[in-house]
C-alpha cells in the first residue's frame, strides 16, 4: 500500500500527481492485474521465451542496418 503524506500548503492536484507517479514508479496496477487470475508457470516461462526471441529477432534486424 503507498502512502503519500500532504504538505500544509500542497494542494490536492499535486498529491494526485505523486501518487500516480509512484504507482507508475512501482508497477503496482501491473503486480494486481497480473494477479487477478492464475497463470499456470509453464505459461509464464512460454510467454518470457517467445518475449526474448522476438527481442533477439528485433536486435539482429536492427544491427542488420
Amino acid at each position: 500500500m503507498l502512502i503519500i503524506k500532504k504538505g500544509e500548503k500542497e494542494s490536492i492536484d499535486k498529491v494526485l500527481k505523486r501518487y500516480k507517479k509512484k504507482c507508475r514508479e512501482t508497477r503496482l496496477l501491473k503486480d494486481i492485474r497480473s494477479r487477478k487470475e492464475y497463470v499456470k508457470p509453464s505459461e509464464i516461462r512460454r510467454k518470457q521465451i517467445q518475449q526474448a526471441k522476438f527481442k533477439a529477432k528485433k536486435a539482429r534486424l536492427h544491427d542488420a542496418d
